[in-house]
């Protein structure tokens, strides 16, 4: 067995945390892989993997050993890649990332179009509403909504959003239109479990932070419920424009206390940081941040009531 199968095996080990599951995803034997883990340490010299009969931990020269292992194996990917000609003709495998409502809503036509436009390339988007680490996860681009927190990776900005609170008219005509965020703590809250401004919701006022605890009356998992019951005219909830903004420009669901409202949101096109980034990554940031920054839903002046 060569190093690299050797280093691919132990980054199997490292990420499965078991000898069973890495062997299960590489398709050999247990038994192959312990040996290959054997015959490392044995030539290295050195621990790298702690085992008893319930865990798997990396020692710390494992660990050292594991980002080298990733750094080379990607190195190696790279040059066959360049050698096939990906560099300049799009074509492979693209894992691709976004919220998933921003994903149901924006991406996945666009991943359409591109997919008829690129016919050598296959696309799996992981919409999901967490961060996802794009190394970790062979991730080659991600549209991310915030602040920034990722270093050595390119981003492109394609726009922003606002956090709006929103009911519909049946509402506000029933229980009137909230004029200061303090208001909303007597209002119908409802809200998804997925959103971080469950019980306190940030504001402005007269340029200062103002920040609101509201107990909601209906938690649900999912943000499209949550529209769902405020656009029904059951209560209030807060969410990002673009979420609503069908809903607002169609007079179903209206957006109150903009006076309060916080800074607006970037959203980025982000893709890894790389001397030679291959022709399908480059191809589909272009056809996403074409697409992306022409979307007025996606700009924070969203359509406001009169």
């Amino acid at each position: 067995m060569d190093r690299f199968q050797e280093m691919q095996i132990f980054l199997a080990v490292a990420e499965e945390q078991g000898f069973a599951a890495a062997a299960r995803r590489l398709k050999i034997s247990p038994p192959s892989v312990t040996r290959a883990i054997a015959a490392m340490e044995a030539r290295i010299g050195t621990q790298l993997l702690s085992r008893t009969t319930r865990s798997l931990h990396l020692s710390e020269a494992g660990q050292r050993y594991l980002d080298d292992c990733r750094r080379i194996l990607a190195e190696l990917v790279e040059a066959e890649e360049a050698a096939a000609g990906s560099f300049s003709i799009p074509w492979g495998h693209l894992t691709v990332t976004a919220p998933v409502l921003f994903g149901e809503l924006f991406v996945a036509p666009i991943l359409g179009e591109y997919l008829d436009q690129f016919a050598q390339v296959s696309i799996n988007a992981l919409l999901v509403d967490r961060v996802v680490n794009m190394t970790d996860e062979g991730v080659d681009v991600a549209v991310r909504i915030g602040h920034l927190q990722e270093n050595g990776q390119q981003a492109i900005k394609v726009g922003e959003v606002r956090r709006v609170v929103c009911a519909a008219p049946a509402y506000l005509e029933r229980h009137g239109r909230p004029l200061h965020p303090g208001q909303l703590r007597e209002a119908k809250i409802v809200t998804s479990s997925s959103s971080q401004l469950v019980s306190e919701w940030q504001f402005r006022e007269s340029n200062q932070p103002l920040s609101v605890a509201v107990e909601p009356r209906l938690v649900v998992t999912a943000n499209n419920a949550a529209i769902n019951l405020a656009r029904l005219g059951w209560g209030v909830t807060r969410v990002l424009s673009y979420q609503v903004a069908n809903d607002v420009r169609a007079g179903a669901l209206e957006i109150i206390l903009q006076d309060f409202e916080p800074p607006a949101l970037p959203i980025h096109v982000v893709f890894q940081n790389s001397a030679r980034v291959p022709a399908k990554v480059n191809t589909f940031v272009d056809f996403l941040v074409s697409r992306l920054g022409q979307d007025a839903a996606l700009n924070p002046s969203m359509p406001r009531p009169a």
